[in-house]
């Protein structure tokens, strides 16, 4: 989860180097209308047939308790000394706490507290599958419901885990959802990679209706021609992949809800805390 606005990006500190079991009553495998065009889906235009059946992770968020350690890391601290702020100027402190992280209910809670804390002023959760889970190509999945207040900023995302290709941007950022508090109901699905980051992402955007009452699915079509990003199975970003881009190598998934930063802008001073909600995240290929 990168600027949105034109800064100097500090170098990442992340080095950029299974099967779940699943009770839920229904995964379902559907098949993708994918449209040829990069036109919006509402647009009468040809469409071809992709079925995406074989489930080769997923995390249904069953289990009461802390996040699955066979499938999650944490991500702690501020980035600091050679990242503070994550590059964005984000506002908290991500910890391992059940406060900030725990799986209830059914589903995943990554909550964003005000509170001092370790010299900052809020708390939050970040998780990431690095190290566990990484994949080339297929579908994500993600049923999810976003947080309230002015000044978060939740993203389920990922990064490029090849060593070869360096530093961000040349391992590549896949933003499949990004949300800021002031824009309510304002998705932000954004691609990042040479020529094409940091304010001159390449990005895109849409409007829903009750992101922070109901759960939305969010979703990720990757394959060697393009990549997809939709809402609700509407496609509202995309672009072509080729040999020249650093979409053909393993990626990584990441969950996490900032405050404030050059996207979130602003903390709402009336601000206590807030919680993004995950029903579920599953990969297909």
């Amino acid at each position: 989860m990168l600027p949105r606005q034109l800064v100097i990006c500090i170098f990442l500190t992340l080095a950029i180097p299974c099967v779940g079991l699943i009770s839920k009553a229904q995964l379902g495998y559907p098949d993708y209308t994918i449209p040829i065009s990069d036109d919006l889906p509402q647009k009468k235009i040809a469409t071809e047939k992709l079925k995406f059946s074989r489930l080769v992770w997923s995390d249904e968020f069953n289990k009461p308790g802390l996040p699955d350690s066979t499938k999650w890391s944490y991500v702690i601290g501020t980035g600091c000394p050679q990242n503070c702020g994550w590059g964005n100027n984000e506002l908290e402190y991500y910890t391992s706490r059940p406060e900030n992280g725990i799986v209830e209910g059914g589903v995943l809670k990554l909550k964003a507290i005000k509170e001092h804390y370790l010299g900052t002023g809020f708390t939050s959760a970040k998780l990431q599958t690095k190290y566990k889970f990484a994949f080339t190509y297929g579908k994500v999945e993600v049923r999810a419901k976003l947080p309230s207040g002015v000044g978060t900023w939740p993203a389920i995302w990922m990064l490029g885990d090849l060593p070869g290709y360096g530093s961000w941007p040349a391992c590549g950022e896949i933003d499949i959802m990004e949300h800021r508090g002031s824009e309510l109901n304002k998705i932000f699905g954004t691609f990042h990679y040479p020529g094409r980051s940091g304010g001159n992402a390449d990005g895109g955007n849409t409007m829903i209706s009750n992101a922070l009452n109901q759960f939305h699915t969010y979703d990720l079509v990757w394959t060697p021609s393009y990549l997809k990003i939709y809402v609700d199975k509407l496609l509202f970003h995309s672009v072509k992949n080729s040999e020249n881009t650093p979409f053909n190598h393993d990626f990584y998934l990441i969950m996490n809800l900032a405050m404030g930063g050059f996207f979130g802008g602003a903390v709402d001073p009336a601000f206590t805390d807030a919680t993004m909600e995950v029903d579920y995240i599953r990969v297909y290929q």
